[in-house]
């Protein structure tokens, strides 16, 4: 993607987080006790100003995502989450059209309650729990309404690009704290622990792959491995390894865990470096702009990854994980687009619907392999599975390439 620094802007369109995603403090509500039925009063609010709204998820009588109040004032609304006891639920989205406006995933139970902020507009959201009954609950905030986008649809795309920038810091910002946790499992020496963290930190990489693609750290030539960040997080088995460079990032310590099945003082060197690198991409994530057919391109891209390395299963060769990767890369894709979608729906809302409908059949397509016991919480993409279903999840994709490989050319000729 061609990126270039970025200054930070407010993003009218959406309901963008508070400085990306950032995190607030662990007040409690004081309302109901969580794990009862939603209050019919709105959250109240705390003494950082913020409305306090808890969601719960528990394991007792069914998985289940619990909020204690359904209902906010218009304003910052702090959402503090704890897992009490479910092993199926790892992940709690706040939504509004598809748009993921704060989240927090590798909720294990037991783990201190970890906190979102997002200032909102009076309106309808949803609470998505995968893996929940029922996975999607409606969030309602009273008061004023965000107001219809106003302004050039040159204005409106910016917006969403700006948005979709802060998206993307969040996902960096997450993914620092995933591989950390990979790194502590590989130093224990504790293997099933570490295997476990890698599944949970792949996703945050595939989310935003296209966002890396082309990254040269600074002070090393276009071609230099050495300061290729993709080359250093992401290399693939299936690639020969660069002999100057040698083999680093994720796969190699994927080859590790599950093919050699032992953590060694290598495997250890290698997660240190997984940690220095990925907080690399995220101190440069922190800084970048996007224009508006970088999000399209990128979108388009994730895809592209999705029919060349995750169903053929050629990115996770040991672990078999590559449903949890190609979830990723469609969620990516899914947040870029529906950034853009404001002001897509001004330029031709034919295409936007058409698109929205596609992701939605291939995340539905995608949902029928979720497993909570399986590694990332999806099914293993072994060789019988890859040959009875990679035809149907590959039609799926292609039905939505097609219509989203026009939005780049449209969003970037706009007026």
């Amino acid at each position: 993607m061609s990126l270039s620094p970025r200054r930070a802007r407010a993003a009218a369109v959406t309901a963008i987080l508070i400085g990306g995603l950032a995190l607030a403090g662990c007040a409690g509500s004081s309302g109901p006790a969580t794990g009862g039925s939603p209050g019919a009063s709105a959250a109240p609010t705390g003494d950082s100003g913020a409305a306090q709204v808890t969601i719960t998820l528990t394991g007792d009588d069914g998985d289940r995502c619990v909020l204690d109040y359904a209902s906010a004032p218009a304003g910052p609304v702090t959402f503090t989450v704890k897992n009490t006891n479910s092993t199926a639920l790892t992940e709690v989205e706040l939504q509004s059209r598809n748009r993921i406006l704060g989240e927090k995933e590798n909720l294990a139970p037991g783990l201190k309650p970890v906190s979102f902020t997002v200032r909102l507009d009076g309106g309808d959201y949803q609470i998505y729990c995968p893996g929940a009954d029922p996975e999607t609950q409606p969030f309602t905030v009273t008061g004023k309404a965000a107001a219809s986008p106003t302004g050039s649809i040159a204005s409106i795309l910016a917006d969403g690009a700006a948005g979709y920038a802060d998206y993307a810091k969040g996902v960096a910002g997450d993914m620092v704290t995933a591989v950390a946790a990979l790194k502590d499992a590989v130093d224990a020496g504790d293997l099933a622990a570490a295997k476990q963290k890698y599944a949970l930190a792949r996703p945050f990489y595939e989310k935003i792959e296209s966002d890396v693609d082309g990254f040269v750290l600074p002070g090393f030539a276009a071609d230099d491995n050495h300061g290729n960040l993709d080359y250093l997080l992401d290399m693939r088995a299936s690639t020969p390894p660069d002999p100057e460079v040698g083999w680093h990032g994720f796969h190699a310590i994927e080859r590790d865990l599950f093919q050699r099945g032992a953590i060694t003082d290598d495997t250890k060197k290698l997660a240190a470096e997984l940690v220095t690198n990925t907080g690399k991409l995220n101190d440069l994530l922190q800084t970048l702009e996007y224009k508006p057919e970088d999000l399209a391109n990128g979108a388009a891209g994730l895809l592209e990854e999705v029919q060349s390395g995750k169903i053929t299963g050629e990115e996770e060769a040991y672990s078999h994980i590559d449903l949890v990767d190609f979830a990723g890369n469609v969620e990516g894709a899914q947040q870029a687009f529906a950034f853009l979608r404001p002001g897509l729906d001004k330029i031709d809302a034919a295409l936007a619907t058409q698109v929205a409908d596609r992701f939605r059949a291939v995340t539905t397509l995608l949902d029928t392999y979720r497993d909570p016991a399986a590694l990332g919480g999806y099914k293993e993409w072994t060789a019988q599975l890859r040959a009875a279903d990679s035809a149907k999840l590959s039609k799926a994709v292609q039905a939505l390439q097609e219509p989203l490989s026009r939005i780049a050319e449209k969003v970037a000729t706009a007026g």
